[in-house]
């Protein structure tokens, strides 16, 4: 594929002077109609010992946006809710919505009824298209929000069970396909943020952002059609959706789709279907990482490790290079509200740089701006703005946080970081999680790491707790095997060695599991309760 490097500066979203690739595919829906064209006969999914080519996706895409169309009054920019796992409907929906214009609300199938409840009431959706054993979920919104009746009234489910229509039925309509022009600001998503502080709110991702994430992805990867993902993360997720489903569209390369994350299944499929291209996040390859199977086959095969969402352990890393003896490694960091990366690591850097989550990508601007609103200066810390046509034009329907979450066409990503002499971004916390002990600021990141370099440790997350004298004092909570309370001073003595006294860990808590997101990211406001 060639890699598109021509840049210029347009107006986007009102936004004046952004970079953007001189060159792009106008949408989706030119890059899938060119991959079909280029790679008809080619895989384009595996499940389950199942494939399909490119030219099946392209046939029975079509014919579901026909019948979403005719049957169901679908038109541009309609909002349909998804509530679909990992399974083959869910790239049939992407692409049947993409033809038309649709606009797909891919939801959390994790989440709590009250909490998708929200979320339908918020979008207003024309229809809904749910996992079958989700149905009962939606109904259970209708019982406790009575608001959301009117967007739940059609329902199509993934699976038989009639007289309900389903998209194998949906399949079987003879309707034709009436073609949609698209439009790069167009919308093509809107993906709802975890709500780790309050209401989620619904980040609207245009054709014009995801088609800059796939480009810099490709470009900084180096990809090629010849390449193959394993998605284990959700693809209801912005990683699962733009960094690997659509990244492999993007250059007609292939996704194979685990149904639900299995250690052993992971990596038999990742073997046998030879999977190039390995991007999770850091939870899957610790656990991938313990397993004894990996004893049994080489990996040699393996040209790309990248991994983001939150830090990597230093030893996870090390066994990995030691897993994949041939990849290169890649810090990802980005976020929904950027359409996955802000920055990733070259193929090549120097291993002073790897603490780094990487160089800003081609088309980005990026600036650390310090409490006074002022720009930062090279290593200097304050938080990250960050500027480019990957960055969303607006949150939908949500005037409070188009305001204060955008500035002079900057995203505020509430992420405390620094940039080096290269240009290399460091993240060093979340606002919200730096504590202060008594006018020290503490990174809970810094804390993070020397935990997690103790051979014992298997998880960790630092958070503040209330101090009568201080305000503020650090609290761990470990995940370990060997380590519990009647033996914390091991810890505590292990953090002495490589912290200053005031960053060390006053109180230390002992927990089977972390609670995180569906994406890996831990809840910190869980542990605070």
């Amino acid at each position: 594929m060639e890699i598109l490097q021509d840049i210029e500066q347009i107006t986007l979203f009102g936004r004046k002077k952004i970079n953007v690739f001189a060159n792009r595919p106008s949408s989706l829906k030119e890059i899938f109609h060119n991959t079909v064209q280029n790679d008809c006969y080619k895989e384009a999914l595996f499940l389950n010992g199942i494939a399909m080519t490119y030219d099946e996706l392209d046939r029975k895409s079509t014919k579901l946006a026909a019948s979403l169309q005719k049957k169901y009054g679908v038109e541009k920019e309609d909002r349909l809710v998804c509530l679909i796992g990992n399974n083959l409907e869910f790239p049939l929906v992407a692409i049947a919505c993409i033809k038309i214009g649709a606009v797909m609300i891919p939801v959390n199938t994790k989440l709590t009824s009250s909490e998708i409840a929200y979320i339908i009431g918020h979008s207003k959706p024309k229809l809904i298209i749910a996992d079958n054993e989700l149905v009962p979920v939606v109904e259970e919104c209708n019982k406790k929000n009575k608001h959301v009746i009117p967007y739940t009234k059609v329902i199509i489910q993934t699976g038989s069970n009639p007289p309900t229509d389903t998209i194998a039925s949906l399949l079987t309509e003879k309707y034709d396909l009436q073609e949609v022009e698209i439009d790069e600001t167009d919308p093509v998503y809107i993906l709802y943020t975890s709500g780790t502080t309050g209401r989620p709110k619904g980040a609207v991702l245009s054709h014009v952002n995801v088609v800059h994430s796939l480009m810099h992805y490709q470009r900084i990867f180096q990809t090629t059609n010849a390449m193959r993902t394993m998605i284990a993360v959700p693809l209801f997720h912005v990683t699962g959706l733009v960094a690997q489903f659509l990244h492999m569209i993007y250059i007609g390369g292939s996704s194979v789709i685990l149904k639900r994350y299995n250690n052993d299944e992971y990596i038999k499929q990742s073997y046998d279907l030879k999977v190039d291209l390995q991007f999770n996040v850091p939870t899957i390859f610790i656990m991938m990482a313990t397993s004894p199977l990996l004893k049994e086959r080489s990996f040699d095969f393996v040209k790309r490790v990248a991994y983001g969402g939150s830090p990597i352990y230093e030893q996870t890393l090390q066994r990995l290079q030691e897993i994949f003896p041939n990849a290169t490694f890649h810090n990802a960091y980005g976020a929904t509200e950027t359409t996955s990366p802000t920055a990733l690591m070259p193929l090549h850097y120097p291993l002073t740089k790897v603490a780094a989550v990487g160089l800003p990508v081609d088309t980005a601007e990026v600036k650390v701006v310090d409490a006074s609103g002022k720009e930062a200066g090279i290593n200097e810390v304050g938080e990250l703005w960050i500027k480019g046509p990957m960055v969303i034009g607006s949150y939908w329907d949500n005037p409070a946080a188009n305001e204060s979450s955008f500035v002079d066409g900057y995203w505020r990503s509430g992420d405390i970081a620094k940039i080096d002499e290269d240009g290399f971004i460091y993240i060093l916390d979340r606002m919200k999680d730096m504590i202060n002990r008594g006018g020290e600021k503490i990174f809970s990141i810094e804390v993070e790491n020397v935990l997690k370099s103790h051979p014992e440790v298997k998880e960790a997350a630092v958070i503040a707790i209330p101090d009568d004298i201080f305000g503020e004092k650090v609290k761990a909570v470990i995940v370990s095997d060997r380590l519990q309370a009647s033996n914390q001073d091991t810890i505590r003595s292990y953090c002495a060695r490589h912290l200053a006294k005031f960053k060390i860990p006053e109180v230390y808590e002992f927990v089977e599991e972390l609670p995180k997101t569906a994406s890996g990211k831990i809840l910190k406001h869980q542990l605070r309760v």
